[in-house]
């Protein structure tokens, strides 16, 4: 889980995902090539294809070769175990108020995706702080060693 989580912190790879959403659900394969995706988010080709490499390692997406051309597609199988991890949080906020009509489950299943959303994101980017933190703690205290070693 803490990988998952790790992978959607970066506002970039957020970014890839959503593109990835609304291709799959606005094209009839469900694919962009890498050049699109540059062209989309104005990234350079470089980076989106770090991001992809990332998103492809943790089966995010799936690729698809045609000669010397990618074509990536969303696969949002991963996010079934998040998802399963961050439902009971969502439901929580929402027992026991206004549940007497349709309007009220209608906003609460809107207002619970946002919620969802912006809790996943949270947990995400803390995540990726922690980790990045801990990483840089690390690299700092080896080169302390290796100075501490060369003397």
């Amino acid at each position: 889980m803490a990988d998952i989580f790790d992978v959607v912190a970066d506002p970039t790879r957020r970014e890839l995902l959503s593109l990835l959403l609304t291709v799959r659900a606005t094209t009839a394969g469900g694919e962009v090539s890498v050049g699109g995706i540059v062209t989309e988010l104005g990234l350079s080709q470089p980076t989106v294809s770090k991001h992809l490499r990332v998103l492809r390692d943790h089966g995010l997406v799936t690729v698809r070769e045609e000669g010397q051309h990618r074509y990536y597609r969303l696969d949002t199988a991963p996010l079934d175990e998040l998802e399963g991890w961050l439902l009971p949080f969502i439901e929580a906020g929402f027992s026991g108020a206004g549940e007497q009509d349709a309007g009220s489950a209608v906003y609460r299943a809107w207002a619970g995706a946002e919620t969802g959303e912006r809790l996943g994101r949270a947990v995400a980017e803390t995540s990726y702080r922690a980790r990045t933190a801990v990483e840089d703690a690390r690299e700092r205290a080896l080169a302390g060693i290796r100075r501490l070693s060369r003397r």
